[in-house]
């Protein structure tokens, strides 16, 4: 069998930053699938389980309510490997067209205050494992070390 794209990374060179996975095509639309690197792989400890559930409650609720790009929301969430999220847009799109996005999704992370949405019994199948304080933590960490001065070698894969 081949391996499948996001295998053929080098990700012994991955920057934590924001590249663009694939596009795929679905009918007539174009679906961008964008790896949101946190951390670097195999260089960085990767986040634990409950930040990460974490972080996906907040982004998603952030990304599936945002004014601009709500409607072209597919999916968001984390990578097997803890490294990071994928973020499936319905569109042709580069990371610098949703860098600005990414970049405010991370704040309202960093800045939330309050139950976590979702986070209770009835609405997910684990509500108790979740880290507010290390999730807001972590969105802060990543606005500054990546997010606010974003280079090229952040937006595209390693050559």
């Amino acid at each position: 069998m081949e391996l499948i794209a996001s295998f053929k990374v080098d990700h012994m060179r991955l920057l934590p930053g924001i590249y663009v996975s694939r596009k795929d095509t679905v009918g007539k639309e174009v679906l961008t699938t964008f790896d949101i690197r946190m951390t670097r792989p195999n260089f960085e400890p990767v986040m634990n389980t409950a930040e990460c559930h974490t972080i996906e409650h907040l982004a998603a609720t952030y990304l599936r309510n945002h004014e601009k790009w709500g409607g072209k929301i597919v999916y968001f969430g984390p990578m097997g490997c803890r490294t990071g999220f994928y973020l499936i847009l319905a569109g042709d799109y580069e990371s610098k067209d949703v860098a600005g996005l990414i970049t405010g999704m991370y704040e309202f992370i960093r800045d939330f205050s309050g139950e976590v949405p979702g986070a209770q019994p009835g609405s997910c199948g684990n509500y108790m494992d979740m880290n507010l304080p290390m999730a807001k933590y972590l969105a802060d960490k990543y606005l500054k070390e990546v997010l606010y001065d974003i280079t090229p070698d952040r937006l595209n894969y390693p050559e």
